[in-house]
């Protein structure tokens, strides 16, 4: 008896001190992504002196409402980079600084004199300092349409911190190109344009100071680029690393320094970076692209348009046309491409976890229009949303192929996809086949956000029976918490094709009975954060219970429980947070 109390207290303290962690896992923080905001003539006035104003204004809005900590623009704040539409582009950023959220932005190839660096830098002193809510006095414009420039209701704020330029290459880099840290990763915003004393700016000159940007962040941090130039886009050939300087894109194209691109892709892809974000092509597109060497790949995301044009892709492709004769294969692999809208994107830090929502809104003119008055209706909606985890995996499978390849552990819990198929269709402008991204990623099961740290005197009460809880007290799966993004079947759709996942799970954490009567399962959270039958937010489908492992030819629904391997399945048409657990009112 004495030896059973000792186990029983020091599985007591095992637990406490996972709560006692728990309540202390950091909350998820959002930021926003923007692009180009370039407008060329307003008869209407709503876009004054060739800056997306009205734009601006409705974006503003989104991102209060998404509550993100801050926002970063992609390059092309003005039509004509000159000082008084730069400082027109910053007087209207003010709705963000009351409401407490930071401006990040970047010059594109429509900002690229050293006068206008001048400027941006004065206006925008937070790309050096983290000082938010800063715009000098003498740079606040008056328009016709909006009169007055936004009130200020709100002092100076800092957001980030570790800002720095490569001011060591030349002291003139500050506050162009820079890096800052926020809570738990790095940002770095790269400039490809005239800066003062550096009239031809090659991005290959800073690639010391990226790589130790980016090698150079805590252990188990994100980090995020983004530059105005792309490394493959879809309807301007010139890319990042293209000679032209100025803003030109002569004799610039995907195929060009090859050597160069290998470096600076190896850079992101040994440090972890996913994403390269940027504007220029005025379109929503994701691909994968790889380098020149095969050695490295990163996914380019394109940013929708913020702009009065919307650009079509060529066809044939950018990377068919360069690539495939320079190098033998073509180097991006589409995902997910949308043309003719207005979008922003909404990316939420969670941990070792990112999601990335993007919402559009149709342009007003459903077609590759320039337009002059502002006819946007602004009716964002989420059209898609994809991530990854710094503890997951990436598959990229190809149309026709099995999802069974997107097989993953964390610890003691194992996730496969025993059956599915990428069943989707869909085409890129020039007629390539899209493929998925496929993503997962873990949380603890002692880290799930729905356990009540304030109940663990309770523990004594359920025992190891987590899961048949009449109570909300402790409600801990019995495997580890996986994510699954990327399976989406089109734009716009939380639906996936059909498949079938297994997770294994600790037979220690449940009851015989659990086991034989529909009592446990795969699950995923509702609206109100319990865990529920994974089956019940399908699309479809009719529920069945098997006990027993999964079949060839199990229809939509059905779920069960292999006792043999300690796995629960089930067939289901969604991706989200998905676990082993047991329930109160499962199943029936």
């Amino acid at each position: 008896m004495k030896y059973r109390n000792k186990i029983f207290t020091a599985a007591l303290a095992v637990v406490l001190t996972l709560l006692i962690a728990v309540s202390a896992f950091a909350e998820p923080w959002k930021f926003g992504v923007m692009a180009d905001t370039q407008w060329k003539t307003s008869p209407d006035g709503k876009s004054p002196n060739n800056v997306a104003v009205s734009v601006i204004n409705h974006l503003n809005r989104e991102f209060i409402n998404h509550k993100v900590k801050f926002v970063i623009q992609t390059g092309d704040l003005t039509e004509n980079g000159n000082v008084l539409e730069m400082d027109t582009t910053a007087t209207f950023r003010q709705a963000l600084y009351n409401a407490g959220i930071g401006f990040y932005p970047l010059r594109g190839n429509h900002e690229t004199s050293a006068a206008v660096a001048n400027e941006f830098r004065r206006v925008f002193p937070q790309t050096q300092t983290g000082l938010n809510n800063q715009t000098p006095a003498d740079a606040l414009v008056t328009t016709a349409y909006y009169g007055a420039p936004p009130a200020d209701t709100n002092a100076p704020f800092t957001v980030g911190s570790n800002f720095n330029s490569p001011t060591a290459i030349d002291p003139n880099y500050a506050g162009l190109t820079y890096s800052f840290d926020f809570k738990n990763a790095r940002f770095v915003l790269l400039d490809g344009f005239t800066i003062p004393n550096i009239s031809c700016n090659l991005i290959e000159n800073q690639q010391p100071w990226i790589e130790s940007a980016l090698a150079g962040r805590a252990k188990d941090t994100h980090a995020f680029v983004f530059s105005h130039k792309g490394l493959i886009t879809e309807n301007h050939k010139d890319i990042l690393f293209g000679p032209g300087c100025n803003g030109s894109s002569s004799n610039s194209s995907p195929d060009v320094k090859p050597v160069e691109q290998n470096a600076f892709m190896r850079s992101l892809s040994a440090n972890g970076v996913r994403y390269l974000m940027n504007g220029h092509d005025h379109m929503h597109n994701r691909a994968v692209v790889t380098s020149p060497d095969r050695a490295s790949t990163v996914q380019n995301i394109t940013t929708s348009s913020n702009s009065y044009k919307f650009y079509i892709p060529l066809d044939p492709s950018n990377d068919e046309t360069y690539n495939l004769p320079a190098f033998g294969f073509q180097r991006e692999t589409p995902i997910s491409q949308e043309l003719f809208t207005v979008g922003y994107y909404i990316v939420t830090v969670d941990g070792p976890r990112v999601t990335v929502d993007y919402y559009s809104s149709p342009n007003g003119c459903s077609g590759d229009c320039d337009l002059t008055n502002d006819i946007i209706p602004y009716t964002f909606s989420k059209r898609e949303s994809f991530g990854y985890s710094l503890n997951g995996k990436e598959f990229i499978i190809a149309q026709g192929s099995s999802y069974k390849p997107v097989q993953d552990k964390y610890r003691d819990t194992t996730a496969k996809i025993l059956y599915g198929v990428n069943g989707s269709v869909s085409v890129v402008n020039d007629g390539r086949a899209m493929s998925k991204s496929v993503n997962t990623g873990w949380t603890s099961r002692f880290e799930t956000k729905d356990m009540d740290c304030r109940s663990h005197h309770k523990w004594a009460r359920f025992g190891r029976n987590y899961g048949a809880n009449k109570t909300k007290d402790i409600e801990i799966p019995a495997s580890d918490v996986l994510t699954l993004w990327g399976m989406e079947s089109e734009l716009g759709s939380e639906q996936t094709d059909t498949f079938t996942l297994s997770m294994s799970y600790d037979h220690h954490a449940l009851l015989p009975y659990q086991l034989g009567h529909g009592l446990l399962g795969l699950a995923t959270k509702n609206e109100r954060g319990d865990w529920i039958n994974a089956v019940d937010m399908n699309t479809g489908g009719v529920k069945r219970f098997v006990l027993g492992p999964w079949k060839s030819g199990y229809a939509l629904g059905t779920y069960g429980i292999d006792i043999k391997t300690k796995t629960a399945w089930a067939v289901i048409n969604y991706n989200a947070d998905f676990a082993v657990a047991g329930f109160r009112h499962f199943g029936k």
